[in-house]
């Protein structure tokens, strides 16, 4: 596999500071450009992050000395990168233009943000579940008049704590789902630090998470055709949202009802079997085993769980029937690794694998 030349857009920012811990030694990409706003750009990384700097391990020597570039400056950033990552925080449809903007550039954007979600030839991938959708990108890149710029995106972070153990009970017939995330103050930008007000707390809303809880999964399990992705029509997902005192991991607790009810047995071996395209490519960032199943009655836990081959596996506990629903279980992923840069890596790793970079 070649070495690919990467931009991060948004580096300076939480997400953006994760891919930067992530490409340090990455085998097939190579950050050479970190992109941020107009007030950060001329400055050596190190100094536009600051006190801003909110990962466990230091500033990599890789990064900390390289120049930040203005995002906007589309000029200077043409031929110098194979494809951006981009985790900035604007305004929506400001977002889909710089996106846009990149992919007419050439540039291909993996895209950590929500504004293209719901564009129906952009592809919302996770990467186990939904490889096919890739296929869009021919129709994408017709409407952009591209040879190689196209933008994909990845999924909400809360999405990744149920939607992966659901879908391999699919074949079963999900009829209902009704799902609660108790998700990480990482997932608001913030640290215990910046968020004083959640320590002894919890806060029962999330602008917009439930909306994207309940709709997003019918995009990723939704068919390509005629150049678009379709939503699937069903199953009926309801969701609550809840911001709870926890540095990194997102936990769901998940009620289901099935057109054929299957039995615990049966539900334990779809998880326990289930791989997908980046497990059998082999891809740098995929788990060895995707879906990891806790028998201990207290698992899982943000704690001691989000972190499973390096935070990029899903862990579920608790498989037990239910008296509303058939069964009800409890899910746990880490939400700024494979929820959001972990992520969108392994989407870049598949569409490298797939010849979509090149």
């Amino acid at each position: 596999m070649k070495k690919y030349r990467v931009g991060i857009v948004g580096a300076t920012g939480m997400v953006g500071q994760r891919f930067v811990t992530l490409l340090e030694h990455h085998p097939w990409f190579e950050p050479v450009m970190l992109l941020a706003s107009a007030r950060s750009a001329g400055r050596y990384y190190r100094d536009a992050v600051g006190e801003k700097w909110a990962m466990p391990c230091p500033i990599p020597a890789h990064a900390s000395g390289m120049q930040v570039f203005d995002a906007s400056d589309l000029e200077a950033v043409s031929g110098k990168v194979d494809f951006v990552f981009c985790a900035v925080n604007m305004k929506k449809e400001e977002l889909k233009a710089l996106e846009e903007n990149y992919a007419r550039h050439e540039i291909p954007v993996v895209s950590n943000n929500s504004a293209h979600r719901w564009t129906p030839d952009v592809p919302m991938v996770i990467p186990e579940i939904n490889a096919e959708h890739l296929a869009v990108l021919g129709a994408q890149r017709a409407r952009l008049h591209t040879r190689r710029g196209f933008v994909a995106v990845k999924s909400n972070c809360s999405l990744q704590s149920y939607v992966p153990l659901l879908h391999p009970l699919r074949s079963f017939g999900i009829k209902s789902a009704a799902v609660c995330t108790y998700q990480a103050i990482s997932g608001a930008g913030k640290t215990f630090s910046t968020m004083p007000e959640i320590s002894d707390n919890v806060i029962p809303y999330i602008g917009g998470e439930e909306e994207k809880s309940e709709k997003e999964p019918l995009k990723i399990w939704g068919t390509l055709e005629g150049g678009r992705i379709r939503e699937a029509t069903s199953p009926v997902i309801t969701a609550q949202c809840v911001r709870v005192p926890v540095s990194d991991g997102h936990t769901a607790a998940v009620f289901v009802s099935f057109e054929k009810k299957p039995t615990r047995e049966e539900i334990l071996s779809a998880w326990e079997s289930f791989e997908g395209e980046p497990q059998r490519l082999h891809l740098p960032s995929a788990p060895e085993k995707f879906l990891h199943y806790r028998e201990e009655d207290d698992r899982p836990q943000p704690k001691l769980d989000r972190d499973t081959e390096h935070g990029m596996a899903v862990t579920a506990g608790r498989l037990r029937e239910d008296a509303l629903f058939d069964w009800k279980f409890v899910g746990c992923s880490h939400n700024t690794l494979r929820g959001a840069a972990g992520g969108a890596v392994l989407l870049a790793e598949l569409l490298a694998a797939k010849g979509y970079l090149d």
